[in-house]
């Protein structure tokens, strides 16, 4: 797990997201054959340094994103810095040989999941801005479910429908990429029987990017 909240950027429970992940792994039916690596704060070489490392086959990103700026990593004083969307499929797909999904857990991050999904087999993203709690409901249930043996399609969807269970609006933000490796292709994949009514509700869950406008949206700042 990869998490970056720059100190200049509005606070994220990303301590929380990871203490669930942790906690769902370690109920799982199959918990021996996960292990958890979390790197905080993380800088464009310390992204580098894990894949080399740790040769993961789940990377999951949690924090900001930007849309089309990219998602939002700090620089060595830990302000914020965007990483591009092919500067991230270029590193990623040089992994591509041990890397078999990739969840974007961050607001905007729909453009970053296509990049990827030209390199990686499985890709979640986010098409629009997601709140904090949509965003540990959704991770919560993904490796509840990877944990009891299910795929990562049905991950996906069970992760969809822990948001519509809690009553949050977010369930059909989460989108699965899917590259058919012998056409090369994309098959996209979103909770589409989740109504979508659920696309327009309102929440008190605050979004992890305070800018709704993709096409602009760019890290607030704070003092």
């Amino acid at each position: 797990v990869l998490a970056a909240n720059p100190r200049n950027t509005d606070r994220l429970r990303l301590d929380e997201e990871m203490r669930e992940i942790e906690h769902s792994l370690n109920l799982a039916r199959r918990r021996d054959q996960f292990e958890l690596c979390q790197k905080w704060a993380v800088r464009s070489d310390d992204l580098r340094r894990a894949l080399m490392n740790l040769k993961p086959q789940i990377i999951h990103f949690s924090g900001h994103g930007a849309g089309a700026k990219g998602l939002v990593i700090e620089d060595e004083i830990g302000a914020a810095r965007f990483i591009s969307e092919q500067g991230l499929a270029n590193l990623l797909g040089f992994f591509r040989k041990e890397v078999e999904c990739v969840l974007l857990n961050a607001c905007y991050s729909e453009a970053q999941a296509r990049a990827i999904s030209h390199e990686i087999k499985y890709v979640i993203g986010m098409t629009q801005a997601i709140g904090d709690k949509s965003a540990i409901k959704f991770a919560t249930a993904f490796y509840d479910a990877l944990g009891a043996g299910y795929g990562y399609e049905d991950a996906f969807r069970l992760g969809c429908i822990a948001i519509d269970l809690e009553g949050l609006p977010s369930s059909a933000t989460p989108k699965l990429l899917i590259r058919e490796s012998s056409k090369q292709l994309i098959r996209e994949s979103s909770k589409q029987l989740i109504r979508e009514s659920s696309r327009h509700s309102s929440s008190n869950s605050p979004p992890r990017h305070s800018n709704s406008d993709a096409s602009s949206s760019k890290p607030t700042m704070t003092n």
